[in-house]
């Protein structure tokens, strides 16, 4: 009896699991459960789930799942299971790509998956134990949908096969099409209600303006975040955008004409070294907050320190990428425009045309080519350095693999192969060179940790500092090579840092300067890369602390060589001109010389905080209200002119071309 009892037991708990209406409500509570276990773990702040944001999760819910109500039985449970592994699978990778890059997951992130397997430590540094919780329920579901599925239809006599005449069914098949329909109708209206609510009062113009993923997930939720971001794919690429209209083709043409108009080229060194060599380093990870700073008596950074006495220093140069990190870097910096607010212009938009540095010095007589000893295809950059008209990209390939340290040959070895590879370039060259050493997670071997991090020894931010050392030595190393091929007396080198370090633990920050900070202090902190420029003669040096931006430093080079900007559209201006800056970054925060904006997530404005920067306390919020027009202005324009590859509708209908 015992025997028949359990088995009768397990008959009516299949048979209740069997019933679509029990199955389904637990498929959807274990679903909002993991939505709900990645949104608290995001650790976001200002963003909570509120009743609003659980109705949209389930209507989003709704939406992905109301097809399996017109299976039948054993398609249905199967169908859920598997929607269950695959909204675990993009809810935990949200997760983790979220802990490095403090954004989400995109289709033209999908499309860069390739890349995914080079990051290797990086990723692995961010999956913690607690983890787990997004995968427990499989240890029974799975199970459970394999013995529901393919459990014989006679189960020790229990279970008998029913027979249905052709009404019944018919009435099963019409029964499951209407249930389906109606959870698909009320799945639409908890999603899309409350969202076009939100769009038309408290976050009027978020979607228009999409400055950052995570303001579009404040108001969408994740799983409808994702639904947005095909729909604006689709938009981009499947010939489902609008063509831009002619009348903000020509606002934009004017705004470009406006900044040609007010550039200042009287300055005594517009042109002051003319025909010089150009050497830009784009330096892994390198953060302003390092520089002239010790440890236990050490200097982090000697060399850079030194080399700053004799050279221009911009102590508030801002990095202005967004998801293509090191490959937004290299395209800001390139060609004077901003960041996409989803994936990187490399991959996006890599054929479209903008007015880069090495095309415009090939123009005028450069020869140009980059070096980075890693893999060409990564960030799609074998594609892009044809486009931008480099001579050559000097690649994996190129370098001898002599002394491996992370993801590639040692800097100190990648510099001293660099620069032995330009003596065979004809001068005046151009050369761009990207340092790999310092990536994220940030390991060296104990043999090249020459620091005493104390405190900080056996952290990822101990670690970031032994980095920071070891590239400084490297450039140190890469100075004395180029002054024995006779390089310094005749180039300009730049120096400058690419993004943040992906650390964000203030309470490491505090302990290693000495001092509390507030939000302002972090923003900076988080935000503001190194720019050095050394010029031939060691002239013009000093610290330059007015806000500067990766988009001034091409113009920059433009105005020391002499170079016409004319004929050319570029949004920054040269650092060497006398004039009031606004940096703007892609999350809408800003910086000019008397404020600093940091925005709410939600896009509010009111929202935001104010700061006064001779105070470094918040102010009225209306002090900020003009930066930030113009900052949205600048982010749409910029998206603009790659998304619609206006550079070419410019150039093609200006006056001269025709």
């Amino acid at each position: 009896m015992l025997t028949l009892s359990s088995g009768g037991l397990k008959y009516r708990l299949s048979r209740s699991l069997e019933n679509r209406y029990i199955t389904y409500m637990l498929f959807i509570v274990v679903m909002l459960l993991k939505l709900v276990l990645m949104h608290y773990s995001l650790q976001v702040k200002n963003i909570d789930m509120n009743r609003v944001d659980y109705i949209i999760a389930i209507g989003s819910l709704f939406l992905v799942s109301f097809w399996t109500f017109w299976l039948p039985k054993r398609g249905r449970i199967s169908a859920l299971m598997l929607l269950n592994m695959i909204l675990t699978g993009i809810i935990y990778a949200d997760l983790v790509f979220f802990r490095y890059f403090e954004d989400f997951i995109t289709v033209p992130i999908l499309l860069q998956a390739g890349q995914v397997g080079s990051l290797g430590e990086s990723i692995r540094s961010l999956i913690y134990w607690q983890d787990l919780f997004f995968f427990i329920d499989w240890i029974v579901l799975i199970p459970l949908t394999v013995s529901l599925v393919f459990r014989k239809k006679k189960e020790r006599g229990y279970i008998s096969a029913p027979t249905y005449g052709t009404s019944s069914r018919r009435k099963t098949v019409i029964r499951r099409f209407i249930t389906g329909a109606l959870v698909l109708l009320l799945g639409m209206m908890l999603t899309f209600v409350p969202i076009k609510k939100s769009a038309e009062t408290w976050a009027a113009g978020l979607f228009e303006a999409n400055w950052w993923n995570v303001t579009l997930y404040n108001v969408t939720g994740l799983i409808a975040f994702h639904g947005y971001d095909v729909y604006r794919y689709a938009q981009d690429h499947l010939g489902l955008q609008p063509a831009l209209p002619s009348e903000e083709v020509e606002n934009h043409r004017k705004w470009f004409e406006q900044k040609k108009a007010n550039r200042n080229t009287a300055s005594d060194s517009f042109g002051q070294y003319k025909g010089s060599n150009v050497i830009m380093i784009q330096t892994e990870a390198f953060m302003n907050f390092v520089v002239n700073q010790k440890i236990n008596g050490q200097e982090i950074t000697p060399n850079f320190n030194e080399l700053m006495k004799e050279s221009m220093y911009f102590s508030n140069f801002y990095h202005q990428t967004a998801l293509g990190r090191t490959s937004d870097a290299d395209f800001v910096t390139q060609s004077s425009l901003l960041p996409l607010p989803a994936g990187s212009v490399f991959t996006r938009y890599p054929s479209h045309e903008y007015d880069t540095i090495p095309t415009i010095l090939k123009e005028n007589g450069y020869a140009a080519n980059v070096y980075h000893s890693y893999d060409s295809s990564f960030w799609n950059r074998h594609n892009v350095y044809k486009e931008m008209n480099y001579d050559r990209y000097y690649s994996k390939k190129d370098f001898k693999q002599d002394e491996m340290l992370g993801w590639s040959v040692s800097d100190e070895s990648f510099f001293n192969q660099s620069l032995n590879m330009m003596k065979d370039v004809p001068e005046p060259f151009y050369s761009f060179l990207i340092t790999l050493t310092s990536h994220h997670p940030y390991t060296l071997p104990k043999e090249k940790k020459m620091l005493d991090t104390g405190q900080f020894e056996g952290t990822m931010f101990g670690d970031y500092l032994q980095s920071m050392h070891y590239v400084d030595q490297a450039l140190g190393k890469f100075m004395e090579q180029m002054k024995a091929q006779g390089l310094w007396d005749t180039s300009i080198l730049v120096i400058y840092g690419d993004h943040d370090n992906s650390i964000k633990d203030q309470a490491m920050y505090e302990q290693f300067l000495g001092r509390p900070l507030n939000d302002l202090d972090m923003e900076q902190i988080m935000n503001q890369v190194p720019l050095l420029i050394h010029l031939p003669d060691g002239d013009h040096a000093g610290v330059y602390p007015e806000p500067a931006g990766m988009m001034n430093t091409a113009p920059t080079i433009y105005h020391l060589l002499g170079i016409s900007q004319e004929n050319y559209f570029l949004m920054g201006d040269s650092l060497l001109e006398n004039q009031e800056r606004l940096i703007p970054l892609r999350s809408g925060t800003f910086s000019n010389n008397e404020v600093f904006y940091i925005p709410e997530e939600s896009g509010s404005f009111e929202k935001g905080v104010c700061y006064s920067l001779s105070t470094r306390q918040p102010t009225d919020v209306n002090a900020c209200r003009a930066g930030y027009e113009e900052t949205k202005q600048m982010l749409n324009l910029s998206d603009q002119v790659i998304t619609y590859d206006l550079l070419k509708q410019f150039k093609t209908s200006s006056p001269d071309k025709k």
